[in-house]
């Protein structure tokens, strides 16, 4: 004779595995068309920093002592007036998503590895707020003023001497997210153009994954 008690008792645990089992189907789901959409939101907003095309405008920089600068299409400008060193780098924004870049930091040619990242903390903060569209041009511009600052050398003697030197810029979306830096090469004036070039050598996500 069949003991219904037990036979009960395995239907309602079976029951019970199936419906977990869905349960957790489901959740799974819904987890990954939530990563998916946050993923492709974030895409939406995410800014890619890269120079300016050779046919762009040039773009006319202005600093607050009265120096400017003309840069030129995938070109960067530099001076040295008075002791004080001014920098600048035609750029486009190659993303999705507005830019904003939030400081930068000058090194010597060679003094840091190609894959060495640099670390957010030495970055210098803009003192002008420079905000990029999605897939229009704009530009960085940096100044060092006095002569104990930590990158002056650098870049002074990088200048007079006809050499390239590095740039990097952090920078993010217009949320304050999906940061990133962008190491530029600038400096001399190749032989077979009349304005310096700006080259992006590499890239860092700061808060993502690199692609890497």
């Amino acid at each position: 004779m069949a003991d219904w008690v037990t036979i009960s008792s395995m239907a309602t645990a079976a029951g019970t595995l199936v419906l977990a089992t869905a349960t957790f189907s489901s959740v799974r789901s819904a987890n990954r068309s939530a990563r998916v959409a946050e993923r492709t939101l974030l895409a939406a907003q995410r800014p890619v920093l890269i120079p300016s095309r050779e046919d762009d405008p040039v773009e006319t920089i202005g600093f607050g002592d009265g120096v400017v600068l003309r840069v030129s299409g995938h070109g960067c400008g530099f001076e040295l007036r008075d002791g004080r060193v001014y920098i600048a780098i035609a750029l486009r924004n190659g993303g999705a998503g507005l830019g904003v870049i939030h400081g930068w930091h000058v090194a010597a040619w060679g003094q840091f590895g190609d894959a060495d990242r640099p670390e957010p903390a030495g970055f210098r903060r803009q003192l002008r707020d420079l905000f990029i569209p999605a897939g229009e041009t704009g530009f960085w511009q940096g100044a060092i003023r006095d002569r104990s600052d930590p990158d002056y050398d650098a870049a002074r003697g990088a200048i007079e001497r006809g050499e390239r030197f590095i740039v990097d810029l952090m920078y993010g979306d217009h949320e304050g997210g999906q940061r990133a830096i962008a190491r530029f090469s600038v400096g001399s004036v190749p032989d077979d153009l009349d304005t310096p070039r700006a080259e992006v050598l590499r890239y860092w996500n700061l808060d993502a994954e690199d692609p890497r």
